[in-house]
């Protein structure tokens, strides 16, 4: 069972991310003292966390975290505008990254902070 998007929210407001804006159930989240984009999007009623596809070579080991799933492929979104584009289905290219779900609040206290030591490098 998946958490809901307030769970996921309050979460990361709890660890200091810094809210940037929401548009169309997109929320754009800086890690905390980082310049680093996340992207909290509601897919049905799973909240997803959609980090830059620079990070693909973390991408199994963020996975293997316990409560957090790796979505198969990229997501696409073109408010994500602080990710690159690529050609997806449309003429025009699109805004992608790697999203993430999570079963339980814990799991992504973990991942943010596994994503902060790994940009921290």
């Amino acid at each position: 069972m998946s958490i809901t998007l307030d769970q996921a929210s309050s979460t990361l407001n709890e660890l200091k991310c810094r809210t940037n804006f929401n548009i169309k159930n997109v929320t754009e989240y800086m890690l905390p003292e980082l310049k680093e984009p996340v992207y909290l999007h509601v897919e049905g009623k799973t909240p997803l966390l959609i980090i830059r596809p620079a990070f693909e070579v973390f991408s199994t080991e963020l996975a293997t975290i316990d409560g957090v799933h790796a979505k198969y492929d990229y997501y696409h979104n073109a408010q994500m505008t602080r990710f690159p584009t690529r050609q997806y289905k449309g003429l025009n290219e699109t805004h992608y990254g790697l999203a993430f779900r999570f079963d339980n609040v814990e799991a992504i206290k973990l991942f943010i902070n596994r994503l902060i030591e790994i940009v921290k490098g």
